[in-house]
């Protein structure tokens, strides 16, 4: 368990810093270029890495629709949903929506891959939703605002999380990390890059420059391809449960970022939120304790 925890804490650091980098890049580019480039970077890390270990793939024996779904669920579609919400959210109140994604994910399970949920899951999840409300600061006269807006957005990306665990869990838990990560960024670079020829083609153009080289690097090459040979290694040797517990620790990094670089206010919703979110996730990963059916002598 050693390794897994520490797997867990070094991805937690990383993707704390993807949430800074994706509103750097938001400043001067569209949200799916930021997600065509951190699928690009993402997948020359991981091609690199490939070349040098000299890996040789199976190609014939992959299975190549569940990596493309995986590689929607996971990568390509959250990742849009993410970097449109930051347009409206500051960086640290979408790493705190993004830690519900281990309520999703029990969610998702319960629901589409049989798995059971103890009283404690649904009080856990109840919690988790409640503290969203309050993260919202919800009124029924902002409805449409940006602030709810951008926490729909990233809500969304949070389920396709929940979802993305789950398929990567059931139908490639049999192949090694490395090709889990390398095939799903592939896919998910070519899917990235039909949406930026779809809506925004001539800002290709303009794609990488001196300013936005280093974000995409710390983006891509960090927050794509090393941590999502980590995110793989957690689900294929923990769970998918175990693997978005990752997000519980996300928003702490991602509140220091966001708050000394870009100068984002930290406000009193935000930490009431998270701290409930937090007891949400907290209440519904507690399991019972197991019977003992030892016996003892004297």
């Amino acid at each position: 368990m050693g390794k897994l925890f520490s797997a867990l804490a070094v991805l937690s650091l990383i993707w704390g810093t993807s949430f800074l980098f994706i509103k750097l890049l938001l400043t001067s580019m569209d949200p799916v270029l930021v997600v065509f480039g951190r699928c690009l970077f993402g997948s020359m890390i991981l091609l690199l890495i490939v070349v040098l270990k000299k890996k040789k793939f199976q190609l014939n024996t992959l299975p190549w629709f569940q990596l493309l779904l995986v590689a929607l669920a996971n990568n390509a579609l959250p990742w849009l949903l993410i970097s449109s919400s930051e347009t409206k959210l500051t960086s640290g109140m979408a790493s705190i929506i993004n830690a519900t994604t281990p309520i999703w994910t029990l969610i998702i399970g319960a629901f589409f891959f049989s798995s059971s949920l103890r009283k404690n899951q649904w009080i856990g999840i109840i919690i988790g939703f409640l503290g969203i409300f309050i993260l919202s600061d919800f009124r029924l006269g902002d409805i449409y605002s940006g602030n709810v807006i951008g926490i729909l957005l990233m809500t969304g990306a949070t389920l396709c999380y929940g979802i993305g665990s789950h398929l990567s869990k059931k139908y490639l838990a049999h192949l090694s990390v490395l090709e889990t990560s390398f095939f799903t960024l592939l896919f998910s670079t070519g899917i990235s890059l039909i949406m930026v020829l779809f809506k925004t083609p001539h800002s290709l153009s303009t794609f990488v420059n001196m300013n936005t080289l280093g974000p995409f690097v710390g983006l891509g090459v960090l927050g794509s391809g090393i941590a999502y040979l980590l995110y793989y290694y957690l689900v294929k040797e923990g769970s998918a449960e175990f693997a978005s517990l990752v997000t519980y620790l996300v928003p702490v990094s991602a509140i220091i970022w966001g708050t000394f670089l870009l100068q984002e206010q930290i406000h009193l919703s935000m930490m009431v939120g998270l701290l409930i979110i937090f007891s949400g996730v907290y209440i519904s990963t507690i399991k019972p304790k197991e019977k003992s059916n030892a016996t003892f002598t004297a």
